[in-house]
């Protein structure tokens, strides 16, 4: 591919409000490595997204919906078509799975390919928006994501590339790298079911009673929230336990954390789980849904989701036996650090892109 080639590259990424929030730090990533290439971008977000740490100068953001009325959906559809057209674009980048459709129109439209990128397992009744004839490759950040749209969507396989989310594993081991500090352990899970939480704040009351000395930070919001805070009353932990609403930047409160815990499988990627390992926690999660980082005695330590001994038993051998515990956060740095690296994300989402654009 020659120099003219690259030089034409214009891509417009469309995110959601959930992939600004949730995927924050590898948009950030990626719009730098865009920058460092001299890739022009546009990033197309909605209204009320904060992505002022996110973007720099260089980036064209378009606000859609303009107008957040149903009745002028093909108003404000109408906009946003208008403004694609004046900036030019050569390819659309699709950020998740919920503005698949939207990206398909507007690749319509503007008779542009695009490229499409699913975080999180489907179920074999989902749809997935994808044009036979312009979505040009479905990235995915996990194998197990990849072998699920493979198997409900058998007809996208060949579509397929799997790209690692890039992150910058620390220098340093935050796993109980200061002997005189209280061990702090923290969690990351949406709070819209108490009973997700239930057996692991069952087993933290079991380990105070023992007698362990340590705070914990549950991040996370949700419906469920004040039902957790009369849990965690109830429990007698409103001393130890502390719920901290997902607020950015996540580095400082992870990066406080010994212990990561993951308390239930998730259906999509965790990126708060890849930058708890990329700060040094030790992790003590279960398989299930999108696991691909959890390695059993390498990157992670497992546990019984549905039994409160299995979760007593995992976090008493990480307090107990710290050096273990910092092993495992050394180790998932190492792994992030082989397979996770940012360059190689900027690399290879712009050898598809630059594909995609053929």
């Amino acid at each position: 591919m020659n120099i003219e080639q690259k030089r034409a590259l214009r891509p417009v990424l469309i995110a959601s409000e959930h992939t600004i929030c949730e995927y924050s730090t590898f948009l950030e990533y990626l719009l730098v490595g865009l920058a460092d290439k001299s890739v022009p971008v546009a990033l197309v977000c909605p209204q009320n997204c904060d992505i002022d740490s996110i973007v720099s100068g260089t980036v064209e953001v378009i606000r859609y919906p303009v107008y957040e009325l149903p009745l002028l959906k093909r108003i404000t559809r109408k906009i946003l078509y208008d403004q694609l057209t004046k900036y030019k674009p050569t390819i659309l980048y699709c950020l998740c799975e919920s503005k698949a459709s939207l990206t398909r129109q507007l690749a319509r439209q503007l008779d542009l390919p695009y490229i499409l990128t699913v975080n999180s397992l489907h179920k074999r009744w989902d749809k997935l928006h994808v044009s036979s004839k312009r979505c040009s490759k479905i990235i995915v950040p996990a194998k197990s994501i990849a072998a699920n749209i493979s198997r409900i969507h058998p007809q996208f396989t060949e579509r397929i590339k799997h790209i690692n989310i890039g992150t910058f594993a620390k220098k340093d081991c935050s796993c109980f790298n200061r002997s005189s500090r209280l061990a702090c352990l923290v969690t990351a899970h949406p709070l819209n079911n108490a009973d997700d939480f239930e057996n692991l704040f069952s087993a933290v009351r079991h380990l105070m009673i023992d007698g362990y000395e340590f705070m914990m930070a549950v991040i996370g919001n949700g419906k469920a929230e004040r039902q957790l805070r009369k849990l965690l009353t109830a429990l007698g932990l409103t001393q130890v336990v502390t719920i901290v609403p997902r607020l950015k930047p996540w580095h400082s409160v992870l990066a406080a954390g010994d212990i990561f815990i993951q308390p239930q499988p998730i259906s999509s990627f965790n990126p708060l789980l890849l930058e708890a390992m990329s700060v040094g926690s030790a992790v003590a999660g279960c398989k299930g849904g999108v696991d691909d980082l959890i390695i059993e005695n390498d990157t992670a330590v497992l546990f019984d989701p549905n039994d409160e001994i299995s979760i007593y038993r995992c976090l008493q051998e990480l307090l107990n036996k710290r050096e273990f515990a910092r092993q495992i956060a050394k180790n998932a740095q190492q792994y992030l650090k082989k397979n996770h690296s940012v360059s190689n994300m900027v690399s290879n989402i712009l050898q598809t892109l630059y594909e995609a654009q053929q």
